[in-house]
C-alpha cells in the first residue's frame, strides 16, 4: 500500500476519530473487569508534525493546531487535547499519537490491545514503540484478515469479555472498501456479540454512503450510532470534505457524551457551509 498517515497526522479527521475512541475508552474504564482493544489498521503509532510529510499537507494546521489555540472547550475535547499534550513537551506540539499509542496510553493494566499494520516499515516502527509494553501486542498482518485469530480475545489463558474494534483502513480502494468492511463487522459481531466497533469513514459526497449506512444497520448489533464532521459542504467528490465514524454497540446514551464536542469542532475546524451530524441509525432502546 502507498498510503502513509504522516501526511494527515492531526487533521480535522483525526480530531473527531480520536475524541471519539479516547470517550469510548473511558467508557470501558467505568468497570473494573478487562478489555481488549483492536486497530485493525494501526499505522505507526506515532508521527512527527515537523516531518517532511506533515509540513508538506500542513493539514495538521487546520486541525489539531487550530483546536489547541481555542479557550474553552468542553470536557470530553479538553480529554482528547490532555492526551495529545502527554506526548509533547509543555506549551509545544511536536508529535502527534496515533490511534494505537492513544489508546494504550488510555488503558490500564488489565487491559490488552491488538494493533495490526500490514506495510513493512510502519509495522516496524509500530513494534519498536510498544517493545516494552507487555499489554500490547503488535501483528504485521491484515487486520481483516486477523479478526478469526483474535476474537473472542484473551490474556494468557484468561477470556477478557469486553471488546472495542477500531475500524480505520486507508480507503485506497475507495468505495470497493465498504463491502470489506460491512463483512469484517459481521464477523466480529458474530464471535463476539457485545463487541463495539467503530469505524472511520471519509466523506465526500455523503450520499454515496447511503447504501453503506442501510447495509450497517442491518448488522446483528443491538445499535448503531453515526457522529459527522463536516468542514465544508459536500459539493465535490475530489477532496476529503470531512468525515465519520460509525459505531456499533456503542455505551448507553453515547450520544450525550459527544453532543457537546460536535458544534465546538465545527467552529473552530470548519470553513463556511461546515456541518455535523449525530444520529442513531439504530437504535435498541
Amino acid at each position: 500500500m502507498n498510503y502513509r498517515h504522516a501526511f494527515h497526522a492531526g487533521n480535522h479527521a483525526d480530531v473527531l476519530k480520536h475524541i471519539v475512541l479516547l470517550a469510548l475508552i473511558d467508557a470501558l474504564k467505568r468497570k473494573d473487569a478487562p478489555f481488549f482493544v483492536l486497530d485493525t489498521h494501526a499505522g505507526r503509532g506515532r508521527y512527527l508534525l515537523s516531518a517532511e510529510e506533515s509540513r508538506k499537507t500542513a493539514e495538521a494546521d487546520e486541525g489539531i493546531l487550530q483546536l489547541m489555540a481555542s479557550p474553552t472547550l468542553p470536557d470530553v475535547v479538553e480529554r482528547y487535547l490532555r492526551a495529545i499534550q502527554a506526548n509533547n513537551p509543555v506549551g509545544g506540539l511536536i508529535a502527534y499519537p496515533g490511534s494505537p499509542l492513544l489508546a494504550a496510553q488510555a488503558m490500564r493494566e488489565q487491559d490488552r490491545l491488538a494493533a495490526c499494520e500490514l506495510q513493512p516499515e510502519e509495522a516496524a516502527a509500530l513494534k519498536e514503540l510498544f517493545a516494552r509494553d507487555r499489554r500490547v501486542q503488535v501483528l504485521a498482518a491484515n487486520g481483516y484478515d486477523s479478526i478469526r485469530a483474535l476474537l473472542p480475545p484473551k490474556a494468557g489463558a484468561a477470556k477478557i469479555g469486553r471488546a472495542l474494534v477500531l475500524v480505520d483502513p486507508p480507503y485506497e480502494v475507495q468505495d470497493a472498501e465498504y463491502p470489506q468492511i460491512i463483512a469484517t463487522l459481521h464477523e466480529i459481531l458474530t464471535r463476539m456479540p457485545q463487541a463495539q466497533c467503530a469505524v472511520w469513514y471519509p466523506i465526500k459526497q455523503r450520499r454515496s454512503l447511503l447504501p453503506f449506512f442501510r447495509k450497517a444497520a442491518a448488522l446483528p448489533a443491538k445499535s448503531a450510532l453515526v457522529a459527522e464532521l463536516m468542514v465544508r459542504p459536500d459539493d465535490s467528490p475530489l477532496r476529503l470534505n470531512g468525515s465519520g465514524m460509525l459505531l456499533l454497540n456503542p455505551p448507553w446514551q453515547f450520544d450525550q457524551v459527544l453532543a457537546p464536542a460536535l458544534p465546538v469542532l465545527q467552529r473552530e475546524l470548519g470553513e463556511t457551509g461546515a456541518s455535523t451530524r449525530l444520529e442513531w441509525i439504530k437504535n435498541g432502546d
